[in-house]
C-alpha cells in the first residue's frame, strides 16, 4: 500500500512542518542521500501568481528537509516553454536568494553548457510518445542516475482536470516541441512516468497545498488558502489524494487511472494510506472551467479541428497560436485581472503577506 503524508500547516511554522514532513515520509530511506538530487520546481508563470508555482517557503523547506537527512549534493533544474520565462520566473518568485543563501547551483535543460538532449530508449513499451515523436524520444543527459524531488502545487489544469507530482515531469524531460503532446496529453504524462522510473534511483515529491488554484490552471486561477502539505514517494498516490481533496474521483482522471492500471503507482484512494490528517471527508468542490486559451485549445487539441493540428502546430503557423497565448496571459489576464487578484491577496491572507517578507 503506497503511503501520502499530509499535515496542516501554518506561516509561522511552515519551514518547521516542512521538514517535519519530510522526517515523517523517510525521505532518507526512500532516497539514497548519497546520490545527487536534483529539485525540479514548477514555474508555470513567470509572474508571482501564488496557486500557479512552487511557493518561496516549499523551496525552502524542502531543502531544508533534505539538507537535516544528509542530502549534500542538491542542485535544481528549470525548464522554459513557449510562453514562460524560467529565468523571470525564478527572480519574481523569489526563488533566487533561497538558491544562494543554501549553496543551491541551478542548471538549465535548455542551455547546453548545463546539459545536453539525448535519445533514451524505453525499457518497456509506452503508449504514445513514439508515436509522437518517431525520429526518437530525448531526455537531458543530465537526469541519468540522479533523484529527482518534484515541487508541484495542488491546482486544477484546463487539459488534465489537476496537475501535480506527474505533470511536473513535463517541462522538465520534454523538450519545447511537448506541445506535440497535448492531444494525448493523460498517455504521455504516464509514460514519462515510466521513463523517470528508468532513469533515476528515487523519485519523490513535496506538494504545497498552502494556497491551492481553483478554475482553468495553471495560470488563470483563483488562489484560495487551504494550509495543507503533502509528500509521498508514490506520483500516482499522491496525485490521487490531491485530486480527491479538491473533489474530483481520482480513477475519472485518465492520467492516474492508466498510472494505476499499468502498476506504476496507486490511484485508488481505498488503497492508499494517507498519514496524518484525515482528508478522506475533505472536498474544496474546484471546478476547472474554462479561459479564452482553453476553448481554442479544447477544440484544436480534443475537438472539431483536431485534423488540423499538424498544420497548426507542426508548421511557422504555431507562432502565430504562441503569440496569442503569450499575449492573452501576460498582456491581457496578467495587468486586469491576475496583477490585481495577487495585490488583493498579499494584503489580506496570511500566505500572501509571507510572500511580501520573502526577500525578492
Amino acid at each position: 500500500m503506497s503511503k501520502v503524508f499530509v499535515m496542516k500547516t501554518k506561516p509561522k511554522t511552515v519551514l518547521n512542518d516542512y521538514q517535519q514532513l519530510l522526517r515523517k515520509a523517510n525521505v532518507n530511506g526512500i532516497l539514497d542521500p548519497t546520490v545527487p538530487t536534483i529539485l525540479k520546481d514548477n514555474i508555470s508563470w513567470h509572474f508571482p501568481y501564488l496557486s500557479a508555482n512552487s511557493t518561496p517557503w516549499q523551496l525552502e523547506g524542502t531543502i531544508l528537509g533534505l539538507k537535516q537527512q544528509g542530502f549534500k549534493k542538491i542542485s535544481c533544474v528549470q525548464n522554459e516553454t513557449v510562453v514562460t520565462n524560467a529565468f523571470k520566473g525564478e527572480k519574481l518568485n523569489k526563488y533566487l536568494p533561497i538558491f544562494k543563501k543554501y549553496n543551491i547551483p541551478v542548471l538549465y535543460n535548455f542551455k547546453d553548457a548545463d546539459m545536453k538532449w539525448v535519445f533514451h530508449q524505453p525499457k518497456k513499451k509506452l503508449l504514445v510518445l513514439p508515436e509522437v515523436f518517431p525520429e526518437g524520444i530525448r531526455i537531458p543527459d543530465y537526469f541519468y542516475g540522479k533523484n529527482v524531488v518534484h515541487l508541484p502545487t495542488v491546482k486544477c489544469h484546463i487539459y488534465t482536470t489537476t496537475t501535480g507530482a506527474m505533470k511536473n515531469a513535463f517541462g522538465g524531460l520534454l523538450n519545447t516541441k511537448r506541445h506535440y503532446t497535448h492531444s494525448v496529453i493523460h498517455e504521455t504524462l504516464v509514460d514519462l512516468l515510466q521513463i523517470q522510473q528508468e532513469i533515476h534511483p528515487g523519485v519523490f515529491a513535496v506538494m504545497d497545498g498552502t494556497v491551492c488554484g481553483n478554475g482553468p490552471g495553471p495560470r488563470t486561477m483563483i488562489p484560495i488558502e487551504k494550509d495543507y502539505i503533502l509528500a509521498s514517494a508514490d506520483q500516482v498516490a499522491i496525485d490521487a489524494v490531491a485530486s480527491k481533496m479538491m473533489g474530483f474521483e481520482p480513477l475519472d482522471i485518465p492520467y492516474i487511472r492508466l498510472a494505476h492500471e499499468r502498476g506504476l503507482g496507486i490511484g485508488d484512494f481505498r488503497q492508499i494510506e494517507v498519514i496524518g490528517e484525515d482528508v478522506e471527508k475533505v472536498n474544496f468542490q474546484f471546478r476547472v472551467g474554462d479561459n479564452l486559451a482553453s476553448r481554442f485549445g479544447d477544440a484544436v487539441w480534443f475537438g472539431p479541428l483536431r485534423s488540423l493540428q499538424n498544420l497548426l502546430f507542426r508548421t511557422p503557423l504555431v507562432n502565430l497560436f504562441i503569440f496569442g497565448s503569450f499575449f492573452y496571459h501576460d498582456y491581457l489576464w496578467w495587468p486586469f485581472k491576475g496583477k490585481r487578484k495577487m495585490e488583493h491577496f498579499k494584503k489580506n491572507t496570511r500566505w500572501g503577506q509571507l510572500f511580501e517578507r520573502y526577500e525578492g
